[in-house]
């Protein structure tokens, strides 16, 4: 293969990597801290980046016109959104079925993501019509031999990389992120130290669902285009991905992120009718890697890995 076009598959799947992972730490996130699957996290994802792109058509209606100034508001005003409806979540859906079977807070929330998922369909307008995102980044690109590096896709996987090297920081080294492993490891000694458990709770969830609301953006500036699906398809992924690293292990949800996308990106490369087939590809690789090894690349939970 041309070493131009390898590069090219490298820099998608990267990319995608970068996307896949920032879901599959939220999935993480909350495993971490409550030992639940939140279903409703990937249609967290759709209404943030709904959430971003009604921002900018109020913000173009208002005259504002300067594409950073835009972008900067836009994330704000998402990441935002979702952390407080993140906390929602926890507060009125998860906590109370802390007593109840661990099934109850999973369908439950996979019922309020449907919910979430058809609100964008109805209410939003033309919702149930793929909607043209901004590009708000840099069009430039530099082209190496049959690599077309792009400067907005450069950005965007810094922006990433800054968002989870950020995130390791404030795991490990504020009183916060002391806090939220404490929870993490046990509750009930957690508590006797002094720590608001519900308040770590209603944090961690904020966190994890703002991570969407990033990844969303993410998505639609990389493909300039959204739709009500889209929290669907990668909030499956992410927790495929969330899987494949040990569900618990943050450092397991990053890895587990690219290594999905890797599985696409050879899908892509090796099998004919490539973008029919690549989702089958990764999804087989992932089903027979779980048969083999259930607990995935890396057992440990939260608290013992950050």
């Amino acid at each position: 293969m041309d070493a131009g076009l390898f590069a090219q598959y490298v820099m998608n799947g990267l990319m995608l990597g970068m996307m896949y992972a920032l879901v599959a730490v939220g999935f993480t996130l909350f495993f971490g801290v409550l030992d639940i699957i939140k279903f409703s996290h990937g249609d967290v994802l759709t209404v943030g980046a709904f959430t971003a792109l009604a921002t900018y058509v109020g913000l173009r209606s208002a005259g504002i016109g300067a594409s950073p100034v835009i972008l900067l508001i836009m994330l704000v005003v998402a990441i935002f959104a979702m952390a407080a409806l993140g906390m929602l979540i926890a507060r009125l859906l998860v906590l109370p079925l802390r007593s109840a079977p661990a099934l109850n807070t999973l369908l439950i929330t996979l019922m309020f993501g449907t919910v979430l998922r058809e609100s964008v369909r109805l209410f939003y307008p033309q919702g149930a019509n793929p909607k043209p995102f901004p590009a708000l980044l840099p069009s430039v690109s530099v082209n190496f031999g049959n690599f077309n590096l792009r400067l907005d896709s450069a950005l965007m996987l810094a922006a990433g990389l800054i968002v989870i090297v950020g995130l390791q920081l404030l795991l490990n080294r504020t009183k916060l992120g002391l806090a939220i492993r404490a929870v993490a490891q046990d509750e009930e000694t957690a508590r006797t130290m002094g720590v608001n458990f519900t308040a770590i709770v209603l944090i961690t969830f904020a966190i994890g669902s703002g991570l969407a609301a990033f990844a969303g953006i993410m998505n639609g500036l990389y493909y300039n285009e959204i739709n009500f699906g889209i929290g669907l398809y990668l909030g499956v992924i992410g927790f495929a991905a969330a899987i494949i690293g040990g569900l618990g292990s943050i450092y397991g949800a990053i890895l587990g992120g690219f290594l999905f996308a890797a599985l696409q990106t050879i899908g892509t490369v090796a099998l004919p009718f490539a973008s029919a087939y690549k989702d089958v590809f990764a999804f087989a690789v992932v089903i027979i890697f779980m048969a083999w090894r259930p607990t995935g690349l890396i057992q440990e939970k939260i608290s013992e890995r950050v």
